[in-house]
């Protein structure tokens, strides 16, 4: 008996392990790692939400992506795609939270689908807003009620960020489903109550951590990359977003239109993106980008930035460890780089210990590299930005959903953001290096960041924690 418990044990560890291993490295399903062709980009927007003091010590937030969201959704005939990451339920809406802004996109859309009742809806959104199917969210049953179509991605179709229990949970826990019903413990993203298979989904530490929008405009396409979410608690965070039009935007549409058919969307047909025309690198243009193709544009960005150029990081998360050591090399050949961070004092509204920010930015800041902390006053810094400027060739800028991190970078999350190459004058280039300044120095009237000294951590266990949950997938960044 015991040689067959030792069979079946062995039996039971080599599907463990090949679970974990395949699960991690799978073939990507269709519409994602997507490097879309260069397109034109003369008519391309950067637009910021900012949060600063004034010199008064009073808060205030200046905001443009939401008002433009909605502009674009009341002027649609034919077609809203969105894609949204957190996205709250307006009835769980916290009584201090700065601006509803879930209840004024369902108020949107609902009003623009009872104005044009041809209108088709398309929401593609993560399982983070039911509590991975532990929690009835009125929201989404409202818009399904009014004819849109409501998807939620199926995440286990991508790759697995945390195999050592993604596996486990495929094996044995998956098959079990969830249910709305007798939720007896907190839910672990909201209010409410929610089941434990919620919480045991949870530690799947996946998402489609995308933020786009695409319509159409009066005979064209626009669409909008942001960084922000749809959840009234983040209504007041630090964002940014790029708007694009024509082509681009119907290759961001059949990116998405890829999420929605492998979560088992049907009848969802949209248009054919163009072939790409010959671009010179002179000319205002952009691309998407999606998942691994990120990293990659990111990484080529730095490793090919030469000195007399400068480098601008600002970001939620920084602790990919390639794009560190790309940091560094940059660095030693004379590039001048400037890291703007958030000190990361909470995830998901718990309170953090600054992991993963003040342990990664240690290997810059020693280093010698410029490093400065986002002065949070209980928002964060969400945006994520890369500007590459100076010496003899266009700026680029990269900036969307991604944090430049493993889940984010490497094939894990779903994550989209634009490149754009253009010169200084660009509006977007020149409006991008105007908000770093602001950030960066403050000014007389707004005040946004402080010095590294004010957050600088010297544990050298937190430090090896950061590197081990980066590593190992046990972690939220």
């Amino acid at each position: 008996m015991s040689g067959l418990w030792i069979v079946l044990l062995g039996a039971g560890l080599g599907l463990y392990v090949a679970t974990a291993w395949w699960h991690s490295r799978k073939p990507l399903p269709s519409g994602l790692k997507v490097t879309g062709p260069w397109r034109d980009a003369g008519d391309s927007r950067l637009l910021l939400d900012e949060t600063f003091l004034d010199a008064d010590g009073q808060r205030h937030c200046r905001q443009q992506i939401v008002d433009e969201w909605l502009r674009l959704i009341g002027q649609a005939r034919r077609l809203v795609m969105i894609d949204i990451f957190q996205f709250n339920d307006p009835a769980d809406s916290p009584p201090d939270c700065h601006r509803r802004v879930s209840f004024e996109l369902v108020d949107a859309l609902l009003a623009r689908k009872r104005e044009m009742p041809e209108l088709e809806i398309v929401l593609i959104t993560d399982p983070i807003n039911t509590a991975y199917g532990g929690h009835q969210a009125t929201h989404l049953t409202e818009l399904r009620a009014a004819g849109a179509q409501v998807i939620i991605t199926r995440l286990s179709a991508s790759r697995d960020p945390n195999p050592t229990w993604n596996a486990l949970w495929r094996l044995a826990i998956r098959q079990w489903g969830n249910t709305t019903r007798n939720g007896w413990l907190p839910n672990p993203v909201g209010p409410g109550r929610a089941t434990l298979r919620s919480y045991l989904a949870a530690l799947n530490l996946n998402a489609n951590h995308r933020k786009t929008l695409v319509v159409d405009d009066g005979d064209g396409w626009r669409a909008i990359v942001s960084s922000a979410n749809l959840d009234d608690g983040s209504s007041d965070y630090r964002d940014l977003a790029l708007t694009l039009s024509g082509s681009a935007a119907l290759d961001l549409m059949a990116s998405e239109a890829g999420i929605a058919g492998f979560s088992g969307a049907s009848g969802l047909t949209v248009p054919t993106p163009p072939p790409a025309a010959q671009l010179s690198t002179a000319t205002p243009r952009l691309r998407i980008l999606s998942e691994g193709a990120i990293r990659d544009a990111l990484l080529h960005t730095v490793e090919t930035a030469q000195p007399g150029e400068q480098l601008d990081i600002e970001t939620l998360y920084l602790s990919h460890r390639g794009m560190i050591k790309a940091l560094l090399g940059a660095h030693r050949r004379g590039v001048a780089i400037r890291v703007l961070l958030d000190p990361n004092k909470a995830h998901f509204g718990r309170p953090s210990p600054g992991i993963p920010n003040r342990q990664a930015s240690r290997d810059l800041h020693e280093a010698g590299i410029a490093v400065r902390w986002s002065d949070t006053r209980g928002e964060q810094a969400h945006g994520k930005l890369l500007l590459r400027s100076g010496g003899n060739r266009p700026a680029t800028l990269l900036a969307g959903s991604a944090n430049l991190t493993r889940r984010s970078l490497d094939d894990l999350n779903l994550e989209l953001n634009v490149q754009l190459e253009a010169t200084l004058a660009h509006p977007a280039i020149d409006r991008a290096r105007d908000a770093f300044e602001r950030h960066w120095h403050n000014t007389s009237h707004e005040h946004y960041s402080t010095t590294y000294a004010a957050h600088a951590d010297p544990s050298r266990l937190r430090y090896w924690r950061y590197r081990a949950m980066e590593a190992s997938g046990w972690c939220v960044f």
